[in-house]
């Protein structure tokens, strides 16, 4: 069913954002297990129990609200999950593929961040207040995850790694 009014693209952006969610604590287990920089591992781990968190306050803005979430799989973080699984398969565990982790997740993150700016919109033109500070929080979250990437990508230890995979190449 196509949503018509506000409401409806509301709950529609929401069961799309719960899946898109559900879909990435199945996903982050995986991105943890194929790291071997040890603060890229705890990254994904501790983003693990930040979803969980997210899907929680997801729980509770359906509750606040009486709407009722639609059975949709989200596509997008369908193919962004396949995405990084691709790369667990087709890249050798080391550095290259903690780097290529990093982007798959930062990809996830954009499309998170870009969800919950538009879910904190719509429950802002819906009046309803206290979702709008749930889907703030979560998307806070989004962002901060999104910035500790960024910085983990810049690090010394990652510069290291690839110094020395560059260095193995040449020899």
């Amino acid at each position: 069913m196509k949503p018509k009014t506000v409401q409806e693209l509301f709950i529609h952006e929401l069961s799309d954002t719960y899946n898109a969610e559900k879909q990435m604590t199945r996903s982050l287990p995986k991105m943890a297990r194929a790291s071997t920089a040890p603060d890229l591992a705890a990254a994904f781990e501790q983003h693990l129990e930040e979803t969980r968190g997210q899907v929680e306050r997801i729980d509770k803005i359906v509750e606040l609200t009486g709407f009722k979430l639609k059975r949709l799989k989200c596509a997008a973080m369908e193919g962004l999950i396949e995405e990084s699984q691709d790369l667990i398969d087709e890249i050798d565990k080391g550095p290259l593929l903690d780097i290529a982790l990093m982007g798959a997740a930062q990809k996830a993150k954009h499309y998170e961040i870009a969800s919950y700016t538009t879910l904190v919109m719509l429950a802002g033109k819906l009046g309803l207040t206290e979702a709008a500070s749930l889907l703030e929080e979560t998307l806070a979250e989004e962002k901060a995850t999104d910035e500790k990437l960024g910085l983990l990508a810049q690090s010394a230890a990652m510069d290291d790694a690839i110094e020395d995979e560059v260095a193995d190449a040449k020899a």
